[in-house]
């Protein structure tokens, strides 16, 4: 069953988002990132900025296949072409709407910032996500790293 994480509260969602890319590309994870095209852009363009110790193998599924192929973080608005990419491990959703389908995807990762427009369109995805019947996991990004060691 598909598994969904919310990472909300994130104070700068930007900054978040390279982090959660960069980790989970130094794990091993190839994740795939969908969404508006001018956020697709603005993410790559942020990824590009990182210090060259964090860098994170990026590329617009767009892009050449060899390209693709040893890119740890696919970019894309299209959300058929990027469910139909083999070796997936997540998928993290830059969208205000929930996905079309859930074929293929294994793991979906919403991240919302602080802004109340963001927060309005997770509250509908989650509910969609709840009505679906899939299990939501909650990650808040307010609560300090020791007060959940401390529970």
């Amino acid at each position: 069953m598909l598994q969904v994480d919310f990472h909300f509260n994130s104070p700068d969602k930007d900054t978040y988002l390279c982090r959660l890319l960069r980790k989970a590309s130094a794990q091993g994870k190839r994740v795939g990132v969908w969404g508006p095209e001018e956020l697709i852009n603005k993410l790559g363009q942020t990824l590009w900025q990182l210090n060259p110790s964090d860098f994170v193998s990026h590329c617009q599924l767009s892009d050449p296949p060899h390209l693709v192929k040893l890119s740890s973080v696919l970019l894309s608005p299209e959300w058929a072409e990027l469910t139909a990419t083999p070796k997936l491990d997540a998928i993290l959703s830059l969208s205000e709407l929930p996905p079309p389908d859930f074929k293929g995807v294994a793991r979906l990762i919403e991240v919302v910032g602080p802004q109340e427009p963001d927060k309005a369109s997770a509250r509908q995805r989650w509910k969609h996500y709840t009505q679906l019947g899939f299990t939501i996991h909650r990650h808040d990004l307010s609560v300090p790293a020791a007060v959940l060691l401390k529970s």
